[in-house]
């Protein structure tokens, strides 16, 4: 039964294209809107966020007298829709030794990454975990010194960190990119050898680009802006998430038997967004380990 004939639903506000609002607003992602009643009676209000309320919107409150904004979570989290990336602009070394942006790299290409043992090595790009060079997104950005490198990764992707750095690479761990303090270290790569060696960090910060790029290699780690950094995101145990897309390099591995080249290659290799895999691995983490195990 309509409580009020005549009056209608009066939306001020949805997906912000202008950016008009704060960077980490949710209408940016259309997930968010500014509502008011058609007559604009605000006496009304009060009954709206109510009926907001039972309609479903996770987040109802009054932001100003003119409106009433509504919002509702991610499928299942900010962490896990974002992912991990890194921006376009971002560069990686060929195995010719070529420097790449990640926004020209392509499936079948040879970059430099870590093995096991801790030594550069080449490593195949299997396909991109998640790839859209329109998306507006937050980086964490790592500065180091000696040697002097900046790299710029999605807070819920894993980096090589410690807080303590003895001789060995050893000692050295996945952390998420947010936990990164001034005064910890990476691993950074020298152009006079095949091993990694510790650069302190004198800078964290953040701040926004366009544009994100999170390439798969098979063995799971690449060399960004010559900084060790993991190809996973969101769960943070990096042997782990190796494991669960072991079925992925599997099905790359037979492939790559066919007489195709480049992406072609790759049947599970998609145009733009979120690889449907990650998505499947990232609900299936969320179900089975809960939200405080993930990213958040």
């Amino acid at each position: 039964m309509n409580k009020w004939p005549g009056v209608r639903l009066r939306v001020t506000e949805g997906w912000d294209e202008d950016g008009h609002h704060p960077p980490h607003s949710l209408h940016y992602e259309g997930r968010a809107l500014d509502v008011t009643t058609s007559d604009r009676d605000r006496k009304k209000y009060g009954v709206l966020a109510s009926l907001a309320v039972e309609a479903g919107f996770d987040w109802v409150y009054y932001e100003s007298k003119a409106h009433i904004h509504v919002s509702v979570k991610a499928d299942n989290s900010v962490a896990i829709h974002a992912g991990g990336c890194f921006p376009g602009d971002a560069a990686v070394t060929l195995q010719s030794g070529e420097k790449k942006n990640l926004s020209e790299l392509h499936c079948g290409d040879f970059v430099l990454a870590v093995d096991q043992s801790g030594r550069v090595t080449p490593s195949e790009v299997l396909l991109f975990l998640d790839r859209d060079q329109h998306r507006r997104t937050t980086f964490v950005t790592i500065e180091t010194d000696h040697p002097v490198r900046r790299l710029l990764l999605t807070p819920s992707h894993l980096i090589f960190a410690v807080q303590d750095p003895a001789n060995s690479t050893a000692d050295f761990s996945p952390i998420f990119a947010s936990q990164v303090r001034v005064g910890d270290s990476v691993l950074a790569h020298h152009a006079d050898g095949p091993w990694l060696r510790p650069a302190r960090v004198v800078r964290v910060w953040q701040q926004e680009a366009i544009g994100v790029y999170a390439p798969l290699t098979s063995h799971g780690t690449l060399l960004v802006n010559g900084v060790l950094a993991s190809c996973y995101a969101v769960l943070e145990s990096h042997p782990w998430a190796h494991r669960a897309f072991a079925p992925l390099r599997l099905v790359h591995s037979l492939f790559s038997l066919l007489p195709l080249k480049g992406e072609a290659r790759n049947c599970s290799a998609q145009e733009t967004g979120m690889h449907w895999y990650s998505q499947f691995l990232y609900q299936l983490a969320w179900g089975i380990l809960g939200r405080d195990s993930l990213h958040s």
